[in-house]
This record gives structure tokens, C-alpha cells and sequence, in this order.
């Protein structure tokens, strides 16, 4: 064998050959993939409703002042510790699929300057 696994059984034979190199470009494949998707879908939301336009080009204007009126509200309540957790176990998430595509990144990055320094290193 020449370092790939090799399946043999009855007349069918599977050779798997998979190399560092390729498995990391595939996970960069894969990660480019995911950050377009992610692009793709955020693409025409925006973070504030947008005022309708309207029809006939004329914008109205306001003249005189704007009356503003104060009701009363309850006040502040802390959340419960339920949601509280909810909030940790939510944020953890966000950690830890940040923490992912970090090392992913890094992973990837490293194992370029190896590959390229030894293949240098050959020449």
C-alpha cells in the first residue's frame, strides 16, 4: 500500500486515499460555502423598517408640532433564572461555532505554511 487504506472484499476493491492537503482544502471549500450562504441570505434584510414610498413622488410634510403622549408603564423586571440559562446555553452555542470556524481558519492557514515551507525545504 502506498500510504491509502485499501478495502478489499470478494471482486469489489476500495482504495481511500486522503491527504492533509486535501481534506483541509475541502474544509476551506466547505467554510467558503457556508460564509456565501450566510451573505446570501442577509443580503436584503435590513436592521430598521424601511418607510414606504409614496405614490406620486410627494413626500408630505409635517407643519406645526407633534403632540406626545406619556402613559404610565410597569417597571423593570430582572428575567428568570430559566431564561437566564437559556440566554448562557444560547450564547455558549455562539462560542463555541465561533471557536469552530476560528480553528478552521487557523487550520487551514497553518497548514498552507507547512505544506509551502516543505516543499521549499525540497527543492
Amino acid at each position: 500500500m502506498d500510504g491509502a487504506g485499501s478495502i478489499v472484499s470478494g471482486c469489489v476493491s476500495v482504495t481511500l486515499g486522503l491527504s492533509i492537503e486535501t481534506v483541509t482544502t475541502q474544509a476551506a471549500v466547505i467554510l467558503g460555502l457556508a460564509v456565501a450562504a450566510l451573505v446570501l441570505v442577509g443580503w436584503r434584510q435590513t436592521a430598521r423598517a424601511q418607510p414606504r414610498s409614496h405614490r406620486g413622488g410627494r413626500i408630505p410634510t409635517r407643519r406645526g408640532p407633534v403632540e406626545v403622549e406619556q402613559a404610565p408603564t410597569t417597571l423593570y423586571r430582572r428575567p428568570g433564572p430559566i431564561r437566564r440559562l437559556l440566554a448562557l446555553a444560547a450564547s455558549g452555542g455562539i462560542t463555541v461555532v465561533t471557536g469552530m470556524m476560528l480553528a478552521t481558519i487557523v487550520g487551514f492557514a497553518v497548514a498552507w505554511v507547512v505544506i509551502t515551507l516543505t516543499s521549499l525545504l525540497k527543492q
